[in-house]
């Protein structure tokens, strides 16, 4: 597979994510359903739920964000991490069927963790959720993976090793 195929793919990847906007219409005029909360229930009398993905690429993997306004009491629930997995799972199966519809080709996706949940509160009843996911991308072959540690902790060292070397000394 040449660059321009690995080019390729990301751009299908990325049209997929944005076929998926709130209130967008397939072929048939029909509303698409992602698998978020938002597509349940008619958007004129029920009362919207704020929520949405994002993707972007880290070299040979894809970083999919799930982002929503949910209720405390549903953060203290048993399943709720499981609720973010299914969500994800939901977002992947989405992404795959309209790669296929794009390149007519399949999407490969692996798993390379569990969902990473990050929970903030903006009242005493609601809160925002970020989940993140990462999966690595098989379609892609001349994409060099991203070397070294992308940790906060190694991005903090790193910061103190540039001020450590610089002016600071002379």
């Amino acid at each position: 597979m040449s660059s321009k195929e690995d080019l390729e793919v990301i751009r299908a990847i990325g049209q997929a994510a944005a076929n998926a906007y709130d209130g967008a219409l397939d072929d048939k005029g029909e509303p698409i359903v992602v698998g978020l909360s938002r597509d349940v229930g008619n958007p004129t009398i029920d009362s919207r739920i704020v929520d949405g993905f994002k993707v972007k690429m880290v070299g040979k993997q894809l970083m999919i964000s799930y982002q929503s306004d949910v209720f405390l009491k549903d953060v203290h629930d048993k399943g709720f991490e499981n609720d973010l997995e299914r969500k994800m799972g939901d977002i992947v199966s989405y992404l795959k069927k309209e790669f296929k519809k794009i390149t007519k080709k399949t999407l490969n996706l692996k798993s390379l963790g569990d969902v990473d949940a990050l929970v903030q509160q903006t009242s005493r009843v609601r809160v925002f959720v970020v989940a993140t996911k990462t999966y690595e991308v098989g379609n892609l072959s001349s994409v060099d993976a991203v070397e070294g540690d992308t940790t906060v902790k190694n991005t903090h060292r790193n910061f103190q090793d540039f001020l450590a070397e610089g002016a600071w000394k002379a």
